[in-house]
């Protein structure tokens, strides 16, 4: 079996994400098949609770799953996730982070080293320490963005 990262990136400039991890998983489409897939994660001060994974990069619209960071930390230690998203550490190779991302009639398991997503998980509670994250949540700006959504803000003025 064999697994390769790029080298990984971390990222901290307005408007974008706070810390970034690029790497590339690998999934098997069939069995005998690996396939490499360049990737993302995400974390964003402005979102504490939660991690953004984008998959193929390399497109112009990558497809991103967005999921608690919380998540991410328990799958590092076992199985974690109900649903769409489950994490845990790979059968087969123990160093690999096995994550599950499933649609309705499918299901993608993505494969990727498990030592740089526990650095980047550090770097998120460096910058949110876990209990501290209401701190970093706009609510009065969230929910002025959902009344403009809805087109009622102008009631709450």
């Amino acid at each position: 079996m064999s697994h390769r990262n790029t080298p990984r990136a971390w990222l901290r400039r307005n408007g974008e994400p706070d810390c970034v991890l690029l790497l590339d998983v690998t999934v098997s489409p069939c069995p005998g098949l690996r396939v490499s897939v360049p990737a993302r994660l995400r974390y964003h001060r402005a979102d504490p609770y939660a991690v953004h994974l984008d998959c193929h990069v390399d497109l112009e619209e990558p497809i991103t799953w967005l999921f608690a960071r919380e998540l991410l930390v328990e799958g590092l230690e076992g199985w974690a996730g109900v649903g769409d998203v489950t994490i845990r550490r790979s059968t087969a190779d123990g160093d690999l982070l096995a994550i599950a991302l499933s649609t309705p009639g499918q299901t993608a398991v993505l494969h990727t080293p498990a030592e740089p997503v526990r650095g980047f998980l550090e770097l998120t509670h460096r910058l949110v320490p876990v209990g501290t994250e209401p701190r970093h949540l706009d609510a009065e700006g969230l929910m002025r963005r959902m009344l403009e959504e809805a087109g009622g803000a102008e009631r709450f003025e």
